[in-house]
């Protein structure tokens, strides 16, 4: 008798949580509902197995509203009429034509209207919802002889008179208003909520056949799921038979190129992974990805296949990866097995510039009805809802704001902040808007809107309404089309190199990227910056620690620099044991064996494999259910229990003492849930070398594509200072040689346009392309003649100095300027061509100071150019120990002056404590811990210059000074400026790069709970 509730899927409408709509339900005696959340069916896919579990026939179907106007119910009498209700609703999507006051003649679908709405005349699958507290109404003739076409309507929105305040609220922020603005029109009845039946029936008693008809549209609709059949295109070619065989032939070739002839064991690793895939239908899969690498290769694109997908030597063969997982010892079983029934996982990067390329191409071959990306939900957060719903109170802004950034044990306690508190509690983790999944596409076999709907958000790429895990439930293996700006890094530095040097460089050779003697030097140093995934302050001091320098060491610093292998303290025991290999006994020979390479520590997820199946003798797939389920990912409680029963039974089968088995199996436990793909951490090690390579090889080139790719994990102005240190000259722009980019000329490289503050992109394009038609500007007037530009630009551009081609001080060009533009009028601008050349101004010449120029710099760039941040300092004094010399300081106390680069908020027992990274005046890093007791004396103050003091620490090759006090350094007053308070603020504007952290402290020693000497039985 229900057949109109909401769930929290209905947007800022709903206040049930699906599954407590269930529990409601079972309550109330339920036997049968209908899900019909408002324009989607996020939830319906949980709403059948949910109802399955409960015995409760699930009815699915949707709300169709328009601008918050309700228009009418429909609810699927099968899969066909889901399919009729989704397109319908695309259609509106995709076009923004407003929903229809009448239903489409829909072929399976019952549509309800509310009493207020309905049409005159009713189709044969069209009735009129009547709500209990209008029975009273029908008596009239007017509606007496439409009862044949009448149901119930008793809709569900909320439980009780919280939830239905919580609805108000809701409504409020959907709508944009304060509470006391809505209206009736705006929220739902008082009486939506789910009552038992026999207090909804007797509404109805002298109406028998509204009772009816509503129990005859419950019986008729059929709407069943298979949830086990996958829902992926099908097949690459025509037949199962045909892909498997095409696999087959690409997999030889590849093997051949990646192996050369007679490789036995690569041979064989080929046959068994190509078994399993057959046997789990994956061929379709494997052959679109392979389609969409050879795509992206036809047209010179780089990609980078990552994920436990490169634990797939199939992978490999076909160039979808470049890690060899014999090299690496990866298991195949941890992307895919027999008794895995998740889906394969291909993660794959292209350039930032590219992407949309690849889309394009997959959306364009597969069929825009077939492809679309994955919904996420985007949820209300702790303290952006404080602000949502302190503003529907009618809060200002300044207590919104004080809502927001501070926790709620110091927020104000009055009433009404209470109930802000209160009720953005009760809607924390609530869905609040769809969005699109960052990478996550799927490519169905029969038209995605026989699933849901689909919306096309501004990125121009549909997407259905339900998101990832729903997708992977549903039976859709994801394709994860990714980007980062790490391959526009190295992309850009190949093209940069062939222009500027003449130098193709094969930088898919892996092989010359790898353990090469140059690259390992520089590695191990922590010499990085710019390079992908290993220039973070946190991850050149774990480069620094184990004095890495070779690939394999660096793919296991990939792995122990992640959060959770961090946190667990195999970082900090990994360390331990790459700097002291005697100290320590391996707790098994299979440890020793299969573990060496990481010292007995289960780094990776696939050594969580390798001990359960070399150890426990249980097979490979079973170690992958282990691995799962303790990581958080399995799902079957049942399923864990029998592998672990299974485990301890080969182990005693094979005369392991028992206390020895539950050990291992406890560190199992313990580090499962930490550990990561070795595969994936393999892939970004292939990369850093790759963007190491360059930088050592080619390092103008590979800043400048570093710079104009926007960094990484620092500012501009830190790739510039590295550029510079390189032996480029760094060169401000110039309308005669820069771009819209940095370019570089030899060892010259011109800041783009795009850095300067204040300058419009329209106008920094139009210098290029004007230049590239017409040729050099030879004058300022040659140029305000040619580019239509407004004083206040043309000022920008003069105090960057880039007219300096015109041999002209910046004064000058600035009187010019003022005299051209000032009684400019844009009209004439075409006959200013067929003037006379412009005749020359007797000027005064007014000195300008390299600092001038300096603090113009910081005012548009952030940094100087034309001198150092030292040189504005108004000491002299540089510090008594330079970076370079720290490593024979330690345990001495030292004082620097350096400039601060990035600062990391880490969390500590004893409050948050700050990491610092600096460069003396020489250039060189170095770094600082600033524990919490020493920031209250010594608190930073922004960014700029510093004196320090403090006490030197190696820790493994590695200096760190612990700061015990520190002061921030002025500048010069800056000589453009006569008024005394204003000689300073420049200085302000020099930036730090600052990034919080949320984790939890990391572990002492005694707290690892990891062995060092082997257990006694």
């Amino acid at each position: 008798m229900y057949l109109n509730c909401h769930s929290y899927h209905s947007l800022r409408y709903g206040t049930i949580p699906l599954d407590d709509l269930i529990t409601e339900a079972v309550a109330c005696g339920v036997k049968a509902m209908a899900l019909t959340d408002i324009n989607t069916v996020t939830g319906i896919y949980d709403f059948i197995k949910a109802c399955a579990e409960k015995q409760i026939k699930p009815l699915v179907g949707m709300e169709f509203r328009c601008n918050h106007q309700f228009r009418y119910i429909g609810l699927a009498q099968n899969a066909e009429g889901l399919a009729e209700m989704n397109r319908f609703l695309t259609t509106h999507n995709f076009s923004g034509e407003p929903l229809p006051l009448i239903a489409p003649q829909f072929k399976a679908v019952y549509v309800i209207y509310t009493l207020e709405n309905a049409p005159k005349v009713l189709r044969k699958n069209e009735f009129i919802g009547i709500r209990p507290e209008e029975v009273s109404r029908l008596f009239t003739s007017e509606h007496n002889d439409k009862i044949s076409k009448m149901v119930i309507l008793q809709s569900v929105t909320f439980r009780n008179k919280r939830e239905f305040n919580l609805h108000k609220i809701l409504r409020a922020i959907d709508t944009n208003i304060i509470l006391s603005k809505l209206t009736e029109t705006d929220y739902c009845k008082t009486s939506e909520k789910l009552l038992p039946l026999e207090s909804l029936l007797p509404y109805y008693e002298k109406y028998p056949e509204i009772i009816s008809n509503t129990q005859q549209i419950i019986d008729s609709c059929q709407f069943e799921y298979d949830f086990k059949t996958p829902k992926n295109k099908k097949f690459f070619t025509k037949s199962r038979q045909e892909d498997i065989a095409k696999l087959t032939e690409l997999a030889q070739e590849g093997l051949l190129w990646r192996y050369g002839e007679n490789h036995e064991l690569a041979k064989k690793r080929v046959e068994k992974e190509l078994k399993v895939i057959d046997e789990l239908e994956f061929s379709g899969y494997f052959l679109i990805t392979w389609d969409i690498v050879r795509y992206s290769n036809s047209q010179g694109f780089m990609h980078i296949g990552r994920g436990s997908g490169a634990n797939s030597i199939i992978a490999y063969c076909l160039g979808i990866t470049d890690i060899c997982p014999l090299e690496l010892d990866l298991y195949f079983e941890r992307f895919l097995n027999l008794n895995r029934k998740s889906p394969p996982d291909f993660d794959i990067d292209w350039s930032w510039k590219e992407r949309n390329i690849i889309l394009e191409y997959i959306f364009g071959k597969y069929g825009r009805d077939h492809v679309a990306f994955c919904g996420t939900n985007v949820e209300f957060k702790h303290r952006s809802i404080f602000r949502e719903v302190g503003k529907v109170f009618g809060l200002p802004k300044e207590e919104l704001d004080m809502l927001a950034k501070n926790p709620m044990a110091l927020q104000e306690t009055n009433s009404i902040v209470k109930l802000v508190q209160d009720y953005s509690l009760m809607m924390n983790k609530y869905p609040n808007q769809r969005s699109m999944h960052a990478c996550g596409i799927i490519i169905s076999e029969e038209p995605i809107t026989n699933y849901t709907p689909l919306e096309m958000p501004p990125k121009g790429f549909p997407i259905v309404l339900f998101d990832m895990h729903i997708a992977e439930e549903i039976g859709f293996e994801k394709f994860d089309i990714l980007s980062q700006r790490g391959i526009g890094h190295i992309d850009d530095s190949v093209k940069l190199i062939e222009k500027n040097r003449g130098i193709k460089v094969d930088i898919r050779n892996t092989s010359i990227s790898k353990d090469e003697a140059k690259c390992n030097v520089h590695l191990a140093q922590g010499k990085t910056i710019g390079c992908f995934y290993i220039e973070s302050p946190a991850m050149r001091g774990l480069l620094r620690r184990l004095n890495c320098d070779n690939y394999k060491t660096l793919v296991a610093a990939s792995s122990i620099i992640r959060p959770g292998v961090a946190q667990s303290g195999m970082m900090k025991e990994y360390i331990f044991r790459h700097n002291n290999p005697d100290q320590f006994q391996y707790f098994h020979e299979v440890f020793k064996e299969h573990l060496g390479e990481t010292y007995g520590i289960m780094v990776y997820q696939e050594d969580v494999i390798k001990i359960a199946q070399h150890y426990g003798g249980v097979p490979a797939a079973d170690g992958d259910i282990l691995r799962r389920a303790m990581s958080g990912k399995g799902r079957s409680v049942e399923a864990l229990q029998k592998v672990k029963n299974n485990f301890f039974a080969s182990c005693a089968q094979k005369g392991h003492p028992e206390g020895l088995s539950q050990e291992i199996y406890r560190q199992i436990e313990s580090f499962a849930g930490f550990s990561f793909c070795k595969a994936h951490s393999a892939s970004y090690a292939v990369e850093s070398y790759q963007s190491l390579y360059l930088k050592i090889n080619y390092p103008v080139e590979f800043m400048t594509a570093v710079i104009n790719n926007q960094g990484g994990f620092y500012r501009t102005e830190v790739y510039v200072h590295e550029a510079r240190m390189s032996g480029a000259a760094i060169l401000n722009p110039c309308v005669n040689k820069s771009e819209y980019q940095t370019t570089v000329y030899g060892n010259d490289i011109y800041l783009g346009f795009m850095h300067l503050q204040g300058l419009e992109s329209k106008t920094a394009n139009l210098i290029e392309s004007d230049r590239e038609k017409n040729g050099d500007f030879i004058s300022l007037e040659d140029f305000i003649n040619r580019i239509p530009i407004g004083i206040e630009n043309i000022k920008t551009l003069i105090f960057i100095d880039a007219f300096r081609f015109t041999g002209k001080t910046k004064n000058q060009l600035l009187v010019i300027a003022s005299l051209l533009l000032n009684n400019f009028k844009p009209e004439n601008r075409s006959l200013m061509l067929l003037q006379e050349p412009v005749k020359e101004y007797k000027l005064p010449t007014l000195e300008r100071s390299i600092f001038e120029d300096a603090f113009d710099e910081i005012e548009l760039l952030s940094f100087p150019v034309s001198c150092t941040v030292f040189d504005l300092l108004q000491t002299k004094y540089r510090g008594d120990v330079m970076a370079k010399d720290l490593v024979s300081h330690h345990k001495k106390q030292v004082r620097m002056l350096a400039y601060l680069i990035a600062r990391k908020q880490v969390p500590t027992k004893k409050g948050n404590m700050y990491f610092g990274t600096w460069i003396d005046h020489e250039g060189s890093y170095f770094d600082t811990a600033h524990f919490p007791d020493s920031l209250v004396e010594n608190p930073f103050q922004g960014g700029g210059c510093y004196l320090l003091l403090g006490n030197v620490e190696v820790d493994y090759h590695f200096p760190t000074i612990t700061i015990l006090k520190m002061a921030k350094m002025p500048f010069i007053p800056d000589p453009r400026y006569m008024d005394a308070k204003d000689q300073f603020k420049t200085q302000r504007l020099i930036k730090e790069d600052v990034s919080p952290t949320h984790r939890q402290p990391y572990p002492q020693g005694h707290e690892i709970n990891l062995p060092r000497h082997r257990m006694k039985f």
